[in-house]
């Protein structure tokens, strides 16, 4: 079987939406940049006052190993780290990890893993180490390619009434985000779902068909 390399450029699927990466005026210099063109990843420079990069949902923190050290002494990082909690996800690259000498830093061994410990524990911000512009470049590309996934209403602890009609369809086994939406946006209301024809439902779920009709059915006991 021929191995399938998830970063060239033939994996990239035209149907696949690519989502716009917003980048920072002040990482134009940055090396990053010319390897997302290299990837023909789709970039917009703005004035941004939270994160390096932002795609979507999520505002990501790029760090070199002297910026991380420079920016934990002056005790910059943490109001970043702060700011980027504004936004639903955020996410911190630290870069050329590899690099770091502790012995000719300075710095304590142990001040360098508490501050790891405390951006993962304490500001709950996930970490990737990158070795180099190149590999935060495929990175971003990678999150920017990453298709959203639906959450099911089970998982949220306060939903809508119109929500509600969902949470129930869902408690049928396999029946899930997706699904149950097709089937209200079809039938509006669970009564006019109940009352379809079985030869409709069953043109319409497939497989799932069997058992969301078998528990229509059952006599409670």
């Amino acid at each position: 079987m021929p191995f399938f390399n998830i970063f060239s450029k033939k994996s990239l699927k035209k149907e696949s939406p690519i989502n716009k990466i917003i980048i920072d005026n002040r990482e134009k210099n940055s090396l990053v940049i010319a390897e997302l063109m290299n990837l023909n990843q789709k970039t917009e420079f703005k004035q941004l006052e939270i994160a390096d990069y932002i795609i979507g949902e999520t505002a990501i923190e790029r760090k070199t190993i002297s910026d991380l050290i420079s920016s934990m002494l002056n005790k910059r990082l943490f109001q970043q780290l702060e700011n980027l909690k504004q936004y639903n996800k955020s996410l911190l690259i630290i870069e050329g990890y590899q690099k770091l000498d502790l012995k000719n830093s300075g710095l304590n061994e142990n001040a360098i893993r508490g501050l790891l410990l405390s951006i993962s524990l304490d500001h709950k911000i996930p970490i990737l180490f990158s070795k180099n512009e190149k590999e935060t470049a495929l990175f971003l590309s990678l999150i920017a390619k990453k298709k959203k996934t639906e959450i099911s209403l089970r998982a949220k602890s306060q939903i809508s009434e119109s929500q509600r009609l969902q949470f129930i369809l869902e408690g049928f086994p396999s029946i899930g985000p997706k699904t149950s939406q097709k089937l209200l946006l079809k039938y509006k209301t669970i009564k006019n779902l109940i009352n379809a024809p079985k030869e409709e439902i069953i043109s319409l779920l497939g497989k799932k068909a069997e058992v969301f009709l078998y528990l229509l059915e059952k006599e409670y006991s």
